[in-house]
């Protein structure tokens, strides 16, 4: 009995000291988490506090200080109930720019390839996977060749992508003038905040001015495939104009944060036939607000005739699940597009519960024969947004990621009529009620969605 009370006091004081850790690093910090992710936190600390108090102190930080956008924060009195909000955010307000959405692997490919010997000036890449495959080895021959013909290529890549990607690869572009550097290393810690947080951003940009963009990771899937390599389902766009500019603004601040010398900014004008009007919107921990969070749940709201959403892992937070359901219940036709089987086994087996949720309050879900990477959504005529955030709350909460905000008809529909185009090869989903121990599994591992 001596013995054995020693032993319960200081596993006691352990779960007191993890808890208050855990309430005062979040009110002095003014960390704001959704109340899943609070209550796994708390409740892992209280079972495990030897294992959760470590893991909280090494991964649980969720913003950074935000650094400047370069945009002065004066606001445009935009009419669109959008721009305001993003404007809100202390980001630019929408511009207007020139816009060539590509329908599949080969037109994406053609316009990167553009971009990249389109550059004189400066080039600016940032990915999370270079793959080692034919179409990173002709990215990589791209960059090298820019390089040698007197533009500044300046190559970023997430810390996780980089561990995918031959050592020599590195050592060929940097030898041939390329400059390098790794966003957030697992090892090194020259990006401030928590080895969990990743750049998952997906940008080509040339001179200032030129933005290639999406979803599409720099490896031959993401395209047209290669031998034995299928291609999967994709999307992504080229922008001429200030929007482009503000994104070349948020790379440069990625690339000083993963310890890159900086550049000067190069000027760049509206282009000379516009076509619409569009808005940067990157999303992260450098930001003040869960900005694309924000505007897809505000959006729901605003809604009141139709959202087309295509992604491949769909984990959402309860707070956007239930804007989505209220909106279904409220007439708003809601139809999603995912893969009936994507590359994520636990995202494929945790997004079930929200799934049901959904198509009982009348979420039209279609899942997709083969595996789909495109991240767009289309609320009525009004807005659409497409970019690298996956409607799953890693990408939404804790990834740096970015998209674009389209506000002119032609591209929203241009959007909508790609994301209608996959529902008739597609299934509908099985919301028949789960197993107890699928069910007991499901909300166990819904516990650490947000990590998935």
């Amino acid at each position: 009995m001596n013995a054995w009370f020693p032993r319960v006091t200081a596993h006691s004081l352990a779960i007191v000291v993890s808890v208050l850790t855990y309430v005062l690093t979040t009110r002095a910090e003014r960390e704001r988490r959704p109340p899943a992710i609070a209550i796994a936190w708390v409740l892992g600390m209280v079972a495990f506090p030897y294992l959760v108090l470590p893991m909280y102190l090494m991964f649980g930080r969720r913003k950074l200080p935000r650094r400047t956008s370069g945009w002065s924060g004066r606001r445009s009195y935009a009419q669109h109930w959008a721009e305001d909000l993003i404007e809100s955010f202390g980001l630019p307000p929408a511009a207007p720019s020139r816009v060539t959405f590509h329908r599949d692997g080969a037109e994406s490919h053609a316009a990167l390839v553009s971009i990249l010997k389109g550059a004189n000036r400066r080039l600016d890449i940032c990915t999370y996977i270079l793959g080692d495959d034919s179409l990173g080895r002709e990215v990589t021959d791209l960059m090298i060749a820019g390089a040698q013909r007197g533009v500044r290529v300046r190559f970023l890549i997430d810390g996780v992508g980089a561990l995918q990607l031959p050592r020599a690869r590195f050592r060929e572009l940097r030898d041939a003038g390329v400059e390098t550097a790794i966003f957030s290393p697992l090892l090194a810690r020259k990006t401030p905040g928590p080895r969990n947080l990743r750049n998952h951003r997906k940008w080509a940009v040339a001179d200032g001015g030129r933005l290639w963009a999406g979803g599409r990771n720099l490896a031959a899937e993401y395209f047209m495939g290669d031998k034995d390599i299928t291609p999967w389902l994709d999307l992504s766009f080229e922008l001429a104009g200030p929007t482009a500019a503000s994104a070349a603004l948020q790379f440069e601040a990625d690339w000083k944060a993963a310890g890159g010398e900086s550049a000067e900014a190069i000027p760049v004008s509206e282009p000379s036939h516009p076509d619409g009007l569009s808005q940067f919107l990157p999303s992260g921990p450098d930001q003040m607000e869960d900005t694309v969070h924000a505007l897809l749940i505000d959006a729901c709201f605003q809604a009141t005739q139709r959202m087309l959403a295509v992604t491949p892992y769909f984990v959402p937070d309860v707070s956007l699940e239930t804007a989505m359901r209220l909106a279904a219940r409220r007439g708003v036709k809601i139809d999603l597009c995912i893969p009936a089987k994507s590359n994520h086994i636990l995202a494929d087996f945790v997004r079930n519960r929200p799934l049901r949720a959904l198509s009982n309050a009348g979420v039209s879900i279609h899942l997709l024969p083969c595996m789909n990477h495109a991240k767009a959504v289309v609320f009525d005529d009004g807005i659409a947004l497409c970019g690298s955030c996956n409607l799953d709350s890693r990408s939404l909460l804790l990834n740096y990621e970015s998209a674009v905000v389209f506000y002119d008809t032609r591209d929203i529909e241009w959007l909508a009529d790609w994301i209608r185009a996959l529902i008739p090869s597609a299934r509908a989903f099985d919301n028949r009620p789960p197993s107890l121990w699928r069910d007991i599994g499901e909300g166990l591992l819904l516990t650490v969605a947000y990590q998935l």
